[in-house]
């Protein structure tokens, strides 16, 4: 990958997702290029229903991006310079094609309207898009090796997409999509014009507190897990102090619709700096 396609790659991702931009504050070299690449991908294909007015242009972009994976894209993929990066991360440190293409297949998702069904359709979809991430950011972290960080990937995925989600979800709403399982607000009593209008009724309120006890159980089995796995990997799972942070906030809040509060970007880059020299 050319200096440049780097620049403009890291430039990207501080753009279209600043909090993973900063997560890769704390590691360097080459290993730093290759995981903002990995993440400047994942925010192209997030972004991608944002950028669309229907379906059908989304899922040209992410059959682009499968082509670009697969070797059958044209010889303007290269010049795509998030593609042209990927795809020397991809070959230096052996990523699996086939979970990039897993991650593009869930993403599929966004471009519907439907309603995220149930906690398991959920966990699954953070698993793919989320945990992946992490999984692979540890496997370029161990040069490329493949290393089982299977429960402290999986957890603090489906973590960061339940914090990333409640703390979205007035947005969301507003938009007339839900990411939350919606089996739990059912459960609760809710009927979609109370969130789609945005009322924060008891039973709006009491789902999402619901899911938020949730994101606190996989965030303490993503603390633990992480402690196991060997040092040199740990710099992938930084942002576990920041998602902590959030979620506390996430916590105090009392209003599912309303904007949610978070840290300064000198506050993430301290928590993680903090967390990398303590573990806490």
């Amino acid at each position: 990958m050319s200096a440049e396609n780097q620049r403009l790659t890291g430039e990207f991702l501080r753009d279209k997702d600043r909090d993973r931009y900063l997560s890769t504050l704390v590691l360097s070299g080459a290993t730093r290029d290759a995981i903002v690449s990995l993440y400047a991908f994942n925010a192209d294909v997030a972004s991608i229903r944002e950028r669309v007015s229907d379906p059908a242009p989304g899922e040209i972009r992410l059959q682009w991006w499968n082509d670009a994976l697969t070797g059958e894209g044209h010889g303007a993929v290269r010049s795509n310079p998030v593609a042209d990066c990927l795809l020397d991360t991809v070959k230096t440190y052996a990523i699996p094609t086939g979970t990039l293409q897993r991650l593009l297949a869930a993403r599929r998702f966004d471009l519907y309207g439907d309603p995220m069904p149930d906690l398991e359709t959920f966990e699954g979809y953070a698993g793919e898009t989320t945990s992946t991430l992490y999984q692979l950011a540890a496997m370029v972290l161990n040069n490329g090796a493949v290393i089982e960080a299977g429960d402290a990937a999986g957890h603090l995925g489906v973590a960061h997409a339940m914090i990333g989600h409640l703390r979205a979800f007035g947005y969301n709403a507003s938009m007339g999509r839900m990411f939350l399982p919606w089996s739990i607000f059912e459960a609760n009593g809710v009927a979609e014009r109370d969130v789609f209008s945005g009322t924060a009724s008891e039973g709006v309120v009491e789902a999402w507190s619901q899911i938020a006890e949730l994101a606190s159980g996989h965030l303490n089995k993503a603390e633990a897990a992480i402690k196991q796995l060997p040092p040199p990997l740990r710099p992938a799972f930084a942002t576990l102090s920041v998602l902590k942070a959030q979620h506390r906030l996430v916590l105090k809040s009392s209003d599912p619709f309303g904007a949610a509060p978070d840290l300064a970007a000198w506050q993430k880059i301290a928590a993680m700096s903090w967390w990398m020299l303590t573990g806490r």
